[in-house]
């Protein structure tokens, strides 16, 4: 009887206490993560933080300071990820949190910044232009995750992005307010104007427009334009924190005045790439018709065909 209830108490068990594979198993360790690896993360979060910064001062009504915060956040972001390919620390991770991190910083925060300056004027038109902005810019970041493992991309696609990128699109649609702290008045038919402007952002985004990507720009550089570019970038931080407004909008102003050379390149790249495809099939077909053209041997130059005698059978 004993014997009995403890086999049906051993049964019940969720694995035998005598089995000695079970015994001997060690928990599971993580492996440590370097520092390398969390850098770049950081930098994604401190971006992240600014972006929320940005729309505790939109609400508050403290615009300088939002868009302050959103150029800080669009700087981060160019930054985190050349740093984590030259530490090596690129992780699945890192990615996502970087897309998340784009979204809220380059969707989200600009269109309640624009919103909170003009936009609400127009009320519910306003508020829907400031959503289709930031649902364009999730649509854009998720559409860049899913082609960026592209096997069929060329390698010259990598100079281009398709449509404007999340952070440029960011600084841009937020050039009305650049003109408007730089001192023109706020008129009666802004709010229309910025709806406008807003939406046409919103479709550069997700449109297929081939935009320069500039990621391979600054990889390496000559010896000898080692200071001067020191000199360019002292500069024009300089220029920005003493002249943001001016510097802002001629940046936004050269940006997109840049769109159709971008597009006019990536069109001058596809010739090129039809140009080298046609080449080896007109040479085959030129080698095929020499092949099938009768050799004449040395000595007995081609005569032409008489009308009335047939031609030599061999």
């Amino acid at each position: 009887m004993a014997a009995a209830q403890a086999q049906r108490y051993i049964a019940v068990m969720p694995f035998s206490p005598f089995d000695p594979d079970r015994a001997a198993a060690r928990p599971r360790r993580f492996r440590l993560i370097p520092v390398r690896m969390l850098l770049p993360n950081l930098i994604t979060l401190l971006a992240l933080c600014a972006g929320l910064t940005a729309i505790r001062l939109a609400v508050e009504d403290r615009l300088e300071w939002a868009v302050a915060a959103i150029v800080f956040a669009a700087l981060l972001d160019g930054i985190d990820g050349r740093i984590a390919r030259l530490l090596k620390g690129t992780s699945r991770f890192g990615a996502e949190l970087d897309s998340l991190a784009d979204f809220v910083n380059f969707g989200v925060a600009p269109a309640l910044i624009v919103y909170f300056w003009d936009l609400h004027a127009l009320k519910s038109a306003g508020w829907i232009a400031a959503m289709v902005f930031a649902i364009c810019t999730g649509l854009r970041l998720a559409r860049f995750n899913v082609m960026v493992d592209d096997p069929n991309k060329p390698v010259w696609a990598g100079n281009f992005f398709v449509g404007i990128p999340a952070p440029a699109g960011a600084i841009t649609v937020l050039l009305p307010i650049y003109v408007y702290f730089l001192g023109m008045p706020r008129f009666a038919f802004m709010a229309p104007v910025t709806l406008v402007y807003t939406l046409a952002i919103a479709f550069l985004m997700v449109s297929r427009l081939p935009v320069f990507s500039g990621k391979r720009v600054g990889k390496r550089v000559a010896p000898e334009m080692v200071l001067p570019v020191f000199v360019a970038v002292v500069l024009f931080f300089a220029l920005l924190v003493a002249y943001p407004w001016v510097v802002l909008t001629i940046g936004t102003v050269a940006y997109l005045a840049s769109l159709p050379i971008g597009w006019i390149a990536y069109r001058e790249y596809q010739r090129r790439d039809a140009a080298a495809l046609q080449a080896p099939a007109r040479s085959g077909a030129h080698a095929a018709v020499e092949s099938e053209s009768p050799s004449l041997s040395p000595g007995h130059p081609e005569q032409p065909p008489h009308p009335e005698r047939p031609a030599r059978l061999n």
